[in-house]
């Protein structure tokens, strides 16, 4: 299985997209801008999006892909495009965004017996599985009903993606049972900005380093959702911590292997 990241920035400018990343070719991990990249094609053999939260660098794609890949997915009889969530993530899709006002209703078009997309709840806690991936859906600790994912490759071991969170404890009383082939984990502020970080319930690099103190081993630890402009910063934050585990930028392109 390989994990492709589209998108890993907290924001948009010039070379810098949200949030998505891509399981071989038909499962999304949240569908920020990164979505954006992939061709026609490619987005028409998506078939699960799961999402971490309702933010809008999380969820955008979703109603701009159900509206591309449409016709293509209804003329070769294709089933619904399955957007898997925690139910206060689905709740805020139907008010929010697939309203009629923000976004057409896709859950009935082009029409309500067979329709681009549909929606599907999960809890903190489940495992799900699609097209033969078993996903574990993991506590976070943000300022809407959030969650991360862990998802198990063929040897047992996890790449795990945090979601949007601030300090979680049980994030890492999970994690220490699991086998850990890589953690993207989010660093979205610099220490500068440690009151708007714990304000939005997001990491700054000392919280970071309290948090990756937690975690057993030694481990490939990746930072995702960097605001633009705090790269620099955040990065330089990060490599002043005394940590046992292996910390990279994520980068949009990358790809991880499980």
């Amino acid at each position: 299985m390989n994990i492709r990241v589209l998108g890993c920035s907290g924001a948009i400018a010039a070379g810098y997209q949200t949030t998505a990343f891509l399981l071989d070719d038909d499962v999304l991990l949240d569908a920020g801008t990164g979505v954006g990249l992939l061709s026609l094609e490619a987005l028409a053999r998506i078939d699960h999006i799961c999402l971490s939260h309702s933010h809008l660098d999380h969820i955008l794609g979703i109603p701009l892909l159900a509206d591309a890949v449409l016709r293509l997915r209804h003329a070769a009889g294709r089933p619904p495009v399955q957007v898997h969530a925690l139910p206060e993530t689905l709740d805020a899709l139907r008010q929010h965004v697939f309203n009629g006002v923000i976004w057409p209703d896709f859950t009935r078009l082009p029409n309500a017996t067979h329709p681009v997309l549909s929606l599907h709840s999960y809890a903190v806690g489940d495992v799900i599985e699609l097209a033969g991936r078993r996903i574990e859906i993991l506590s976070a600790a943000h300022t809407v009903p959030a969650c991360g994912f862990a998802v198990q490759g063929s040897q047992g071991r996890h790449w795990v993606y945090t979601g949007d969170t601030g300090p979680n404890p049980l994030l890492w009383q999970r994690l220490n049972q699991l086998q850990l082939s890589h953690l993207v984990i989010e660093t979205a502020f610099s220490d500068d900005e440690k009151v708007v970080a714990h304000l939005s319930q997001h990491l700054c690099p000392e919280d970071l380093g309290t948090e990756l103190a937690q975690l057993q081993g030694s481990v490939d630890v990746r930072i995702t959702h960097i605001k633009p402009g705090e790269v620099e910063a955040v990065m330089a934050g990060i490599g002043a911590l005394q940590s046992s585990h292996r910390i990279q930028a994520l980068h949009s392109g990358d790809v991880m292997a499980l």
